[in-house]
């Protein structure tokens, strides 16, 4: 089975095949800044995306994701290491407190700005309903996401 991420298609031993997308990634591929957290899919940090849709890979079947593109945190900044303007508005605005979280909190972020340019509040909170943060940094996520709609905007 084939599984392309983050730009790089790999071949993964038929022994992975039944196991769930977050621990091919972390254990097989060595990604691991896709957390695990909850493992039943209610906290959001080990949010990927699948062809552009943000999704809780501890429920994501490897079969699911094959022949797709998977984005991880780690394929999120641009291939000369530039970050992408949701990473830099989450540290000019001190997002991370443990940083647990962020990982998914990015990937869904991101998945919320392709869909809408220029989101408000209640757009904000309920895209990012169902993405946990312990530290309760929820008012600097929202900062964070107006902030690199902005920077996304002006780059179009």
């Amino acid at each position: 089975m084939k599984l392309k991420v983050n730009g790089v298609e790999y071949e993964i031993d038929p022994d992975w095949h039944d196991e769930n997308l977050l621990d091919v990634l972390r254990d097989y591929l060595g990604l691991t800044g896709t957390r695990f957290s909850c493992g039943i899919g209610n906290c959001g940090a080990c949010m990927v995306q699948i062809d552009g849709l943000s999704i809780n890979s501890c429920l994501a079947s490897l079969s699911m994701a094959a022949g797709k593109e998977i984005l991880t945190i780690e394929g999120m900044a641009a291939d000369d290491g530039t970050l992408h303007p949701l990473q830099q508005a989450w540290i000019d605005e001190a997002v991370p407190q443990c940083g647990y979280c962020q990982s998914g909190q990015l990937m869904r972020a991101l998945s919320l700005l392709k869909e809408n340019a220029d989101p408000d509040d209640a757009d904000i909170d309920q895209a990012m309903n169902g993405n946990l943060c312990r530290c309760g940094s929820y008012p600097r996520i929202r900062r964070s996401i107006k902030k690199a709609a902005i920077v996304l905007r002006e780059a179009r």
